[in-house]
């Protein structure tokens, strides 16, 4: 079990988290609203007055391996042994690491590995929200706070789920039939991403100020340079049922990182799961735009200073090359000032990357840029 920081505890109080719940959405906020007790912590994410995820901080894995073992029986490309992977890579690989969400990297990297849709992962996040909801709305004490800024703020986005409808469904009797609960909510959670739907508020968890309702355009995942297959979540003529998209061959990425430490080379290739990456590793920065060239890798790390060619300077090279117009490059470095990092965007650089970092940091800035 977690221990909370003994601060805490000092502010503990009484709560009401229908109350909570309507204050993040009824003003349509973005950020992270985090709620901490004795037996856990609550994070429950917006955007824009929308839930996009929601997580328990106890046996944190534990419903996502679940809800994943139900959608296999209908998902034909999730291997059998999802369960093992995930654990090394996003359990065992970084529990010491500083990561908040690693379950939510791991729907990234099944995604990105193409063993789900992002149409199944929406399905997936919306079944993980009700679990988490279910359990915060039976809080009766603890303490609580709002964060504007979030780690899933650069991160892909699979949907935008209806908060009070979600609460409805999990105040709905447990008489109802699971199977007409599910579309239901299968419904309502994807209500305000049609443009031809309109949101009756029923008597439940009524709040004043939604979304705004000029606001029809339909919200898709965001990518970076990855086109996923069209949104199946079909709300209107196939309520309730699921589309199944036919995916390709997973795909191993490679890695390019240019830095003249050996030992940040070594800890890059030790973050990075082979299975997913190919990482090269190239110590000379002359050496490395013919070999970036030869090799087109998928997303480029490259060091600021270095001997006889920088950062900045192999970056303004690599953009003026028509192949590398848009490939990722993500400036590493121990300076991690305004001006360094308007430098690297003067150059074409796509991200920055501060050292030192650890695992969760790596990965967050390659998921960013690759799913």
């Amino acid at each position: 079990m977690k221990t909370l920081p003994i601060s805490r505890y000092r502010f503990f109080q009484k709560l009401q988290p229908l109350s909570l719940l309507k204050k993040i959405t009824g003003k349509s906020v973005t950020g992270c609203l985090q709620v901490f007790s004795t037996s856990g912590s609550w994070s429950i994410y917006m955007d824009e007055g929308k839930l996009i995820y929601a997580c328990y901080s106890e046996k944190m894995f534990e419903p996502l391996y679940r809800n994943l073992q139900r959608l296999s029986q209908q998902i034909s490309t999730l291997p059998g042994g999802i369960k093992e992977q995930l654990r090394a890579i996003f359990e065992t690989g970084i529990e010491n690491q500083a990561i908040p969400n690693p379950d939510y990297l791991a729907i990234c990297w099944l995604v990105n590995q193409k063993y789900i849709s992002p149409s199944q992962a929406a399905i997936l996040i919306e079944q993980l929200a009700l679990e988490v909801l279910e359990s915060f709305l039976n809080l009766e004490e603890g303490s609580y706070e709002f964060i504007p800024e979030s780690f899933l703020d650069d991160m892909p986005k699979f949907c935008y789920l209806n908060l009070r409808l979600l609460v409805e469904r999990c105040q709905t009797p447990q008489s109802v039939g699971v199977s007409e609960r599910e579309a239901s909510c299968r419904e309502v959670a994807y209500h305000e991403t049609s443009p031809t739907s309109q949101s009756h508020p029923p008597q439940l968890f009524q709040i004043n100020q939604l979304q705004p309702q000029a606001k029809t355009t339909p919200k898709l995942p965001r990518t970076n340079g990855y086109k996923p297959a069209a949104y199946s979540i079909n709300t209107n003529n196939q309520r309730g049922q699921q589309i199944i998209q036919p995916l390709a061959d997973k795909k191993i990425y490679t890695i390019f990182c240019i830095d003249d430490s050996p030992t940040v080379l070594n800890a890059i290739k030790s973050y990075l799961d082979e299975q997913t990456f190919s990482v090269v590793g190239v110590t000379d920065s002359l050496k490395a735009l013919m070999q970036i060239v030869r090799t087109k890798p998928d997303i480029i790390l490259l060091d600021i200073s270095m001997p006889n060619l920088d950062g900045y300077e192999l970056c303004t090279l690599l953009r003026k090359h028509s192949h590398f117009k848009n490939t990722p490059v993500i400036m590493v470095s121990a300076k991690s000032g305004f001006i360094d990092r308007a430098k690297a965007k003067m150059v074409g650089a796509s991200g920055y990357l501060a050292k030192p970092f650890t695992q969760g940091d790596l990965l967050k800035v390659i998921f960013q840029h690759i799913v």
